[in-house]
């Protein structure tokens, strides 16, 4: 896949911010993905003590879900850890999987947010914009906004929103009784279908199944030894 760069990634904390409000003014908040045919998911493992990002793509056919490519990338880390800036320790190693990518899909979901962001620019809405797709945030936790809980049955859905009152993204509830997740625009798509995807691609999991199972790939990237043999893979159609 392209990436459209626009900065660097040897940046400082305070210039890391700056790009973010550049990247703000990249974001297209809206669109509709028609007829999705592959939908990729993507996550990241560390190893903290080798200080090495392992970043994996999963390419999922849709409705299907069924596994069409997995490719992983790796990167040395070299931005400290900050809440509202783990993009930049995440973003490179990430590209660098979606560059070994032979298919290049639709529409992609991100594990962490979208444009429920402190700078409304999440790492969704960074990999949206450098790769030009349509992007959704799907994050296990908070880290903006305040929400109702939704009603306890799968598909319920509560709007998550700032301190001024606007729409951010959504709390859903994606299997009877368990946690929800929490779904933002990240580029490219309005939240109504980032929403809606979003429970299409989770089958018995709380977790997406195309950011599900890239987590898993990722971890295993993470402890194989000679992570080289699982750089690129296809599976049969």
């Amino acid at each position: 896949m392209q990436v459209h760069h626009f900065h660097s990634w040897e940046v400082t904390p305070s210039e890391a911010i700056e790009i973010q409000q550049q990247l703000r003014a990249r974001i297209i908040p809206q669109g509709e993905v028609k007829s999705p045919g592959l939908i990729a998911g993507a996550d990241v493992a560390f190893d903290k003590q080798a200080e090495m990002a392992y970043a994996s793509v999963v390419v999922l056919e849709f409705p299907s879900l069924a596994i069409l490519e997995t490719a992983v990338g790796k990167e040395r880390v070299s931005f400290p850890y900050i809440p509202g800036l783990l993009s930049f320790r995440e973003t490179p190693a990430l590209l660098r999987a979606f560059e070994n990518l032979t298919h290049d899909p639709d529409l992609i979901f991100i594990d962490g947010q979208g444009v429920s962001h402190p700078r409304g620019a999440g790492i969704a809405c960074h990999i949206g914009v450098l790769l030009d797709r349509p992007a959704i945030g799907c994050a296990k936790s908070v880290l903006l906004g305040i929400y109702k809980e939704p009603e306890p049955s799968r598909g319920s859905v509560s709007h998550l929103y700032d301190r001024e009152g606007r729409v951010i993204g959504a709390a859903v509830r994606t299997r009877d009784r368990v946690r929800p997740v929490f779904v933002s625009i990240g580029h490219r798509i309005d939240l109504q279908q980032a929403i809606q995807l979003t429970l299409a691609c989770t089958r018995g999991y709380r977790i997406p199944e195309p950011t599900r199972q890239a987590d898993l790939l990722a971890g295993r990237a993470l402890s194989c030894s000679d992570d080289s043999r699982m750089v690129s893979g296809l599976r049969p159609r």
